[in-house]
């Protein structure tokens, strides 16, 4: 999401680029493009207008700082509105003194209110508090087995009563229950409608009197837009919560919701969900989503789920292997693997500064291609060639069995131990030099730091942009790299 956003803004820099500085006459051009690209995103009508005012005072108000050009100076005072518009910092859940902490989860049905109950658990296990899930939606077929599903995934004990039973005494037999064990959180996932009514409303409220919750977070699809926060302002009149979490955040909203919420319901967004993945749950950080939007990366969140994915002893593992030049094929894999447990290669490089805009699908997509092609080939090697890819180096009837069972030519075979070879010798001279993020091999390749991930400039051999002859400068770039960069995938970013 927030493609389309992003590309809006960027036209609206493009009309103070060349200007000594910001006018009267030369910011209009740039706020209607702001302008229209809120209103595109699907944001609140009187959001926009209050938003694009308040930059327009704060840019014909800024003093000419020297060094800074009009089109930067601009981009500070979109990137800061943005932030006070979404909240400014991140609002954590409620601990309450008194265990256990009773979470209350609301919403419409098809929102994954459920799914997202389970998240938020798996979120506060890692964070070091116990939880417990209590399910209380007994109209939907099925919605107490998917609870209980998700619940032995996540290894959270689900307490349910059946689909017969009144959901107000399960919420309180549950709580209690939670208590009783001395669990630290209890997320009390309810029943959720097509559309709001007063029958829903009445049972939540009798719920939320029962247990008297500490947090009371309403599941919003983002994909609804600007509908996301008229539904927000309208639970909490009526019902009273303390925050929403937005679902489908990786999907193709258009941003409209994270943009709304908070300033039209006066309630933070506390979470978001980015995946369908269990594990796929973020703290909301307005100024990281600003980062975002505006295209400067999010280095922040990409480095905390590198951190989350990397086992710190194998790290160590692996930087010896590199500085020893005896990364493997093995090895590989379980970068590429370690990668994908960070999410899409799309989403990281978006929260890569600089690489949102100058990446186009159509290159991702080569890229995932070429890592499955890679990672066909790898799997069609025996334990020892995968060991010692040396073998494979003097050995044609070698790389002739691995392309028939891969499926590839003898030749695709060939480059990708040629290139694993270079990358190899490569990473020695990188990972002797700096590091990069936990676990990636001295970081990733093409970005100034050593071998980690895929499809990047000095990547991974086999990728767009992997290891080519002429490279010269570690960190930099090689005079033949410069001349294939247009042909070659990503290139040296």
């Amino acid at each position: 999401m927030f493609e389309a956003l992003s590309e809006r803004f960027e036209s609206a820099w493009k009309t103070l680029r060349g200007q000594d500085k910001i006018s009267e006459s030369n910011v209009q051009e740039a706020l209607r493009e702001v302008r229209r690209a809120l209103l595109e995103a699907d944001v609140n009508l009187q959001v926009v207008k209050d938003f694009v005012s308040d930059v327009q005072e704060k840019a014909l108000g800024a003093e000419v700082i020297s060094g800074v050009n009009p089109s930067q100076q601009f981009i500070k005072i979109v990137n800061d509105e943005l932030v006070k518009l979404m909240g400014e910092t991140n609002e954590p859940l409620a601990d309450a003194r008194e265990k256990p902490t009773v979470v209350l989860m609301a919403g419409l049905q098809g929102t994954g209110k459920t799914t997202a109950s389970a998240k938020l658990a798996l979120h506060l296990r890692k964070n070091d508090r116990t939880t417990m899930l209590v399910a209380t939606d007994v109209y939907r077929p099925a919605a107490i087995d998917q609870l209980v599903t998700l619940g032995k995934q996540i290894d959270v004990p689900v307490f349910e009563m059946g689909a017969d039973a009144n959901p107000v005494d399960i919420a309180r037999e549950g709580v209690a229950k939670a208590k009783e064990a001395g669990v630290d959180t209890v997320i009390v996932d309810t029943a959720g409608r097509l559309q709001i009514d007063p029958t829903m409303m009445a049972e939540l409220a009798n719920i939320k009197q029962a247990i008297q919750p500490d947090e009371v977070l309403l599941v919003v699809d983002a994909m609804t837009g600007q509908e996301a926060a008229n539904l927000t302002r309208t639970f909490h009149e009526e019902i009273g919560i303390t925050g929403a979490i937005l679902t489908k955040m990786d999907g193709d909203s258009r941003g409209g919701a994270a943009l709304s919420v908070r300033q039209i319901s006066g309630k933070p967004i506390k979470f978001v969900g980015v995946g369908e993945k269990v594990e796929a749950l973020q703290p909301f950080y307005p100024d990281r989503m600003a980062s975002r939007i505006l295209g400067m990366g999010d280095v922040l969140t990409l480095v905390e789920r590198a951190q989350e994915a990397v086992d710190i002893a194998d790290a160590e593992k692996m930087q010896e292997k590199i500085l020893q030049a005896k990364f493997d094929f093995d090895d590989f894999l379980k970068q590429t693997r370690l990668m994908k447990s960070m999410g899409s290669l799309g989403g990281i490089m978006k929260m890569i500064p600089g690489m949102g805009n100058k990446i186009s699908s159509e290159m991702l997509e080569q890229g995932e291609a070429q890592l499955k092609r890679v990672e066909s080939m790898i799997n069609s090697m025996t334990r020892e060639e995968r060991k010692n890819p040396e073998l494979l180096s003097s050995s044609p009837s070698r790389r002739r069995r691995i392309a028939s069972g891969s499926g590839h030519g003898e030749k695709d075979v060939s480059k990708l131990v040629s290139d694993f070879q270079k990358m190899r010798s490569l990473m020695q001279q990188m990972g002797s030099g700096q590091m990069g993020f936990p676990g990636m091999g001295g970081g990733f390749p093409g970005m100034g730091g050593g071998g980690g991930l895929p499809g990047m400039g000095g990547g991974f051999p086999g990728m767009p942009g992997g290891p080519q002859p002429g490279f010269r400068n570690p960190g930099g770039q090689g005079k033949k790299q410069k001349k294939q960069k247009k042909k070659k995938g990503f290139g040296q970013l």
